[in-house]
């Protein structure tokens, strides 16, 4: 297999990406660019710079930007559901603003590794030259910093106002996610976001273990239903930006494979999500509500993948193969599927 360096996708047709020399690529190396404007925790600028100086509020919308509020604010989606299950009802309010508060920090601080590590090839992609260390708004320093208090503060207040397990396992999905996907598995492997995205599904144990102060097979199938959504739904964001993947040599699967390839993939974990989604019914004993929810929404989502498929079988092209429709609709479907599970034992 070639090395990740060396893959780029052929857009124009469908068939198998050619490969391009390392050589062709320039990488942008922002601790080597020209003189910029760096403003650190305290909002000082560096000298040799002509640039006008960030406004307070630029430097914090920065810092926020960094924690990747919009991915936040899935996972904590898929905690607060199974917060309610695991209650059987509705939980304790506190309990439920502890985790919401340890979880927030948690994911942000890995958010905010994961831009540190990510900055040579987020200064280069379209979809992220905006992000803060690409605008050279907050320093690498800084950030680093920033991401460490994140992680140090989301411990401690899982660890004393939830308990030790769910703290534990927070501390475990930010150290993959940060170690195993964006340093191992990212630059290095097709199967990057399948394996690497196991960080996202630990929010339903911790929302499960944050109740219950242990583990069982029902957040283990929910877990399991995050884990095979993860790659419909990023490959398809992927298939939308393969062109900035191949740039900057990051083996999304949409680089090396043609779209219908990706899409038939895609046709494959839809299947096997919407199945295992089934699996809550029975190992949990739920009521009517949810497997009728599941169904329903698994029903629809496997509808609109196996389309893309059709769309990708006869055409590469982006404005035929829509990508970005099943992009919305997986985010859409996971959160309607963990409303209803939060709404089965209310009404049961």
């Amino acid at each position: 297999m070639p090395r990740p360096a060396e893959w780029r996708a052929t857009i124009a047709d469908g068939s198998a990406p050619a490969i391009a020399s390392r050589t062709s690529v320039t990488y942008a190396d922002p601790t080597r660019s020209a003189p910029r404007q760096l403003v650190g925790v305290n909002g000082a600028v560096e000298a040799g710079t002509d640039r006008p100086r960030a406004s307070l509020r630029d430097v914090v919308a920065a810092y926020v930007g960094l924690t990747k509020p919009r991915v936040i604010e899935l996972l904590l989606l898929t905690t607060v559901p199974v917060m309610f299950f695991a209650a059987r009802g509705v939980p304790d309010l506190g309990l439920v603003a502890a985790t919401v508060l340890g979880g927030t920090l948690s994911a942000g601080s890995a958010s905010v590794f994961n831009c540190v590590y990510d900055r040579d090839i987020d200064e280069q992609m379209r979809r992220t030259r905006r992000r803060a260390l690409p605008r050279h708004i907050v320093t690498p320093r800084a950030a680093l910093v920033f991401g460490v208090v994140l992680g140090v503060g989301s411990t401690l207040v899982l660890w004393f106002l939830v308990n030790p397990l769910s703290a534990v396992l927070s501390v475990s999905a930010n150290a993959f996610y940060v170690f195993g996907y964006t340093m191992l598995l990212k630059r290095r492997t097709t199967q990057n976001i399948v394996w690497g995205g196991i960080a996202g599904c630990f929010p339903a144990l911790i929302g499960w273990t944050a109740v219950t102060n242990e583990l069982s097979w029902v957040p283990v199938v929910l877990f399991a239903v995050v884990f095979f959504w993860t790659p419909p739904h990023t490959w398809a964001l992927a298939l939308r930006y393969r062109e900035d993947y191949a740039q900057v040599d990051v083996p999304m699967l949409p680089v090396v494979k043609s779209a219908h390839s990706v899409a038939k993939q895609i046709v494959a974990y839809s299947w096997v999500m919407v199945a295992t989604s089934l699996l809550l019914w029975p190992v949990a004993g739920t009521g009517p509500a949810y497997p009728i929810a599941a169904t329903v929404l698994g029903a629809i989502f496997l509808v609109q993948a196996h389309q893309m498929e059709r769309r990708a079988s006869r055409s590469d092209e982006l404005s035929v193969i829509r990508p970005m429709h099943l992009f919305h609709s997986s985010n859409l479907y996971l959160s309607l599927l963990f409303v209803a599970v939060a709404i089965d034992p209310l009404l049961g």
